[in-house]
């Protein structure tokens, strides 16, 4: 067998024999650019070609394969008649026809009086059989070659499955042997097939149609083990040896105590994790995860505190200057009665303002400044930044947390916090480098949203209800999915949902979707929490982690077509005050099963960790909105859903084995995956 070089595999595909300038064009339109995207570009069927079958057996609409006598060729001289070939067996006749090309190349490919095999799609046309412009033409003694069952390819134009063949083959076919960086026990427990076996089978077999055959599923933890591997080592670099913090929690006891409410069982446990990181001698890198309303800020509070009383500043960084500045607000107040110095910081500040306060964070006169990702501008410096607080940042990637991590330097602990609950497999391809705190409960003065559906066509009757709403002096969200109108979905756009309801409550009124820049949104949010509008009409760009204490009531149109996940935090903008809050889906009629299992899921729990669970095994991983935008759609082959067994084995082996990503074995596992750049990175 004439094996390639290991090396080839990671080589551009015009190195492959046939592979020019134009089909390498056309192969990399189709995203395949190196010789190991071909082993990664799986069969998804394929066409049976292997009986040959009789003239007076054929079936319209099928690919198959004859074997024939060549008769007569037929090559007119008007310009855009096709060429045509009559060939023949002791059952019938047929016609081969080909359009554009050339006289000598079919003569070559169809000698007169002698036997080939063609294969291609059948048509009738003239009372006579046809295949135009087959797949196959050769001599009987390349018969073997063309009558096989021959896999099927997701290509792009240029490519056809006969050239995509050669190409594939001479990979497939000479693969080498790649020593593999499972141990045979580990392949063996596990049913497993080795590297290269198990590459030939997904593409020899109808095993890549099925994302539980045995081979698919090899391929999947390899996918799982490689992103593993890489978020492994970005916490080996993060979790450095640090100063360890001394605190006694003066400064957060008193604060805990002068609280309008108790802190709930989860707040106490998250911030003894926190507080225990702090303590310790490596660098704290922990995501908060907690539902809508369940207390994050709090609990990073008395974690600053704890870090200030240590004679360290802190940070505390929001995407949206809006969001910044409740921070700051709440801030104020928590720290009203102590020593603590406080400053704002965002792109809007004003200069001399700007220069004030990143002369007190260099002098260290300063103990925390709050704003959003100008904080983080190379030009801010700390003395001694002992603390950085990250809210709502699941958008962040690998690369984007290490570099943050470094900002402070070796003393620097890194909170963030996320308000999108997400199941446990996801949470693993997410954060699977840091330490995940959980606040599950709500704190016990929150009343439940209370949440209904009701069909559009009575829309009508939420005026009057609305009405009440306003003379109360609440405020009500009413949420619509496209900005647009569209002749294709029947949706309602959320400009024309704000004429309607602007006619009905003039001045009351305002709109925020997509197409806002970030300055006119946070225009319009203020108006809405300054109470000079009462009503906001949106698309789903309401800000995740936005106190809005004054809104009671949303509406959500449309609600069959957002997910479970989606629909739990828009509730989650209501009820954030002393009053009920009450939600609204309205929804068309004719729901589909999966639609009236979301809205049922919503009115009965209020718990996002479940509906996030329920999102994901209602509408499946690759469908949930937001996700792949955030980063965590980051696989090809694998499915938190389908696979989670094999989340869970990976994230046992990658602990078990305490695997050191420099090991050669696993090198080609990381290049195979394009994880080697990341890994090889310098972060430090």
């Amino acid at each position: 067998m004439n094996l390639l070089k290991k090396d080839i595999i990671f080589s551009d595909v015009s190195k492959l024999k046939g592979v020019g300038k134009q089909l390498s064009k056309y192969l990399k339109n189709r995203k395949i650019e190196k010789v190991k995207d071909i082993l990664l570009n799986l069969p998804y069927s394929e066409t049976d070609r292997s009986k040959v079958v009789n003239l007076n057996k054929l079936e319209v609409g099928k690919i198959q394969t004859i074997r024939v006598l060549v008769k007569k060729l037929n090559f007119p001289r008007i310009r855009n008649l096709p060429n045509k070939i009559i060939c023949e067996d002791k059952t019938g006749k047929i016609e081969i026809t080909y359009f554009n090309s050339r006289e000598g190349y079919l003569r070559k490919i169809f000698p007169i009086d002698r036997w080939v095999i063609i294969s291609g799609k059948i048509t009738y046309f003239n009372k006579k059989y046809q295949i135009t412009n087959p797949d196959y033409v050769t001599t009987l003694d390349k018969e073997k070659y063309v009558k096989q069952i021959i896999p099927k390819y997701s290509l792009t134009k240029g490519i056809n499955e006969k050239k995509y063949r050669l190409i594939s083959e001479q990979v497939i076919n000479d693969l080498p042997e790649v020593q593999d960086w499972y141990e045979k026990d580990f392949l063996k427990k596990n049913n497993f097939l080795s590297w290269r076996k198990n590459i030939i089978t997904l593409h020899k077999t109808k095993d890549s149609q099925d994302n539980l055959s045995k081979s698919y599923k090899r391929l999947v933890f390899d996918e799982i083990c490689a992103n593993f591997l890489v978020l492994s080592e970005n916490r080996k670099k993060i979790k450095k040896r640090k100063i360890n913090k001394s605190f006694k929690s003066i400064t957060s006891n008193e604060i805990i105590e002068n609280l309008p409410f108790e802190l709930t069982k989860g707040q106490k446990s998250v911030l003894n994790e926190i507080n225990i990181d702090l303590k310790s001698d490596t660098r704290m890198f922990r995501v908060i995860q907690g539902d809508v309303g369940s207390g994050k800020t709090i609990v990073s509070f008395l974690a600053i505190a704890n870090v200030i009383e240590s004679k360290y500043q802190c940070a505390l960084m929001a995407p949206t200057e809006i969001l910044a500045k409740q921070h700051f607000d709440l801030a104020k107040k928590i720290f009203m009665n102590t020593k603590i110095k406080i400053e704002f910081l965002t792109g809007k500040t004003d200069t001399k303002r700007k220069k004030n306060i990143i002369n007190s964070l260099k002098k260290g006169t300063l103990d925390i400044i709050i704003g959003t990702h100008a904080l983080f501008q190379k030009k801010i410096e700390f003395k001694n930044l002992g603390l950085a607080v990250v809210d709502e940042q699941h958008k962040f990637g690998v690369k984007q947390r290490s570099e943050l991590a470094n900002k402070g330097g070796n003393n620097c602990d890194v909170l963030l916090m996320s308000a999108t609950p997400i199941p446990r497999t996801m949470m693993m391809s997410l954060y699977g480098d840091m330490d995940i705190s959980k606040i599950m409960e709500k704190p016990s003065k929150r009343k439940k949203i209370v949440t209904l559906s009701k069909p559009e066509k009575k829309i009508n009757e939420l005026w009057s209800f609305i009405n009440k709403q306003l003379i109360l002096n609440n405020q009500v969200f009413w949420v619509c999915p496209l900005i647009k109108e569209s002749s294709f979905l029947d949706y309602s756009s959320a400009k024309k949902k704000f004429d309607i309801i602007n006619r009905k409550f003039p001045n009351k009124v305002g709109l925020i979707h997509g197409s806002l820049n970030k300055i006119e949104k946070e225009k319009v949010l203020n108006k809405f929490l300054k109470k000079e509008i009462f009503i906001l009409v949106s698309t789903t760009v309401i800000e995740v982690g936005i106190d809005f204490p004054n809104a009671n009531l949303i509406i959500i149109e449309n609600a069959n077509k957002f997910g479970l996940a989606q629909l739990h935090q828009l509730r989650g903008r209501v009820g954030r005050g002393e009053k009920q809050g009450i939600c609204i889906l309205l929804y068309k009629e004719g729901l589909s099963k999966n639609a009236i299992k979301r809205i049922k899921t919503l009115k009965k729990s209020d718990d996002g960790f479940y509906i996030a669970e329920e999102d994901m095994r209602l509408r499946g991983f690759g469908d949930i909105i937001g996700y792949q935008q955030s980063g965590i759609k980051n696989f090809k082959f694998a499915d938190p859903v389908v696979h989670e067994d094999l989340f869970l084995l990976a994230e046992e082996y990658i602990k078990k084995e305490n695997i050191d990503v420099n090991e050669n074995k696993y090198a080609f596992l990381l290049k195979l995956f394009d994880k080697a750049e990341i890994i090889n990175q310098n972060i430090d």
